[in-house]
């Protein structure tokens, strides 16, 4: 089993964006093979309050890359990613493969 880890730098005051960003992301993730684990949002409590983190499992590299494959060619997910983008809510994406200890 094999981890998306995504972590966002976002806006602070553009949180709103993000936040629908992931609300309406949850389904063309869910459908093009993604096994949501959780999105995170920062706290006021302790560390950094504009970095928000993404999990997503897959059972093999092959099907994560057929995964990206088809989120690409995915309608929502277009329309989601071009709203994230005009609103100016995210920074930097820093994506990385992990795989449970």
């Amino acid at each position: 089993m094999l981890t998306l880890y995504l972590r966002y730098t976002f806006d602070p005051n553009k949180r709103p964006a993000y936040e629908a960003y992931v609300a309406a992301e949850m389904e063309p993730i869910t459908r093009s093979g993604g096994n949501i684990i959780g999105y995170f949002l920062p706290t006021d409590y302790a560390g950094p309050t504009n970095e928000a983190h993404g999990l997503i499992e897959f059972p093999s590299l092959a099907s994560y890359e057929q995964y990206r494959h088809i989120l690409a060619a995915d309608t929502a997910h277009k329309e989601n990613n071009s709203k994230l983008e005009s609103s100016g809510a995210i920074i930097s994406i820093v994506r990385s493969i992990v795989k449970r200890a």
